[in-house]
Formats: C-alpha cells, structure tokens, sequence
C-alpha cells in the first residue's frame, strides 16, 4: 500500500498488475472522479460507502470497465469484465465476448415456388 501526494507519480499513473495499491486523499467525490478519469487506464475502480445509491451515481460517472461497489475483484463467469481506454478491448467472460469471435450472417429463404436456376 503506497499513500500518494500527487496524481504524477508513476505508481499512480500506471496500470500496475499485483497486490500493489496507492492510497490518494481528495477534496469531494467530484474531485476524486476527475482524477480517476484523468487517468489513461479505465481497467476497473472500487467504492467502498454505507451509501448504495450515492454509489451507484458515482460508478456512473466512473470511466472504468468494471466498478466494484462494497468490494473488489470479485468476477463471476457470468458478468461481462474488461476495461476502458487504454485497458484493454472488449470484454471477457459473459456473453458479450461471442461477438468478438463471430461473425453475422443472414440467410433469407422464400419458402414458395421458385423458378430452377
């Protein structure tokens, strides 16, 4: 856990994959989603609160791909996970990656008579 004074630091502006965490204060919550959406990474964001409809609005608002709420890195095979920006394209896991890996073809058939070619 790093405890950050400024946005530049490296550790801050990096998408660091490990058990590496950097603490940041901030004035409000609108401060704090700048910063977070300031960033050129958007992989995922966590908010830990007693208020769940204030999170909502928040994670809203968040430019992340996934946005955990009272919790983090909990990713059920089920939900869609992936990141914004410079985190990545497109999604895994869920349904949403079978986009990635087809293609869209329509065959229309006339089911009366038809003249032979």
């Amino acid at each position: 856990i790093f405890f950050c004074d400024q946005d530049d630091v490296e550790l801050v502006q990096q998408e660091i994959f490990g058990p590496v965490m950097s603490v940041l204060s901030f004035f409000d919550v609108d401060d704090a989603i700048f910063r977070a959406n300031s960033s050129e990474y958007g992989l995922a964001a966590g908010i830990i609160t007693s208020n769940i409809t204030h999170a909502q609005k928040v994670a809203k608002r968040l430019d992340a791909g996934y946005v955990w709420i009272n919790n983090y890195n909990l990713s059920p095979v089920e939900v869609p996970f992936g990141g914004r920006k410079m985190s990545g394209f497109g999604k895994e896991l869920g349904l949403n990656p079978v986009d990635d890996f087809t293609q869209v073809k329509t065959v229309y058939i006339e089911a009366g008579d038809a003249e032979t070619f």
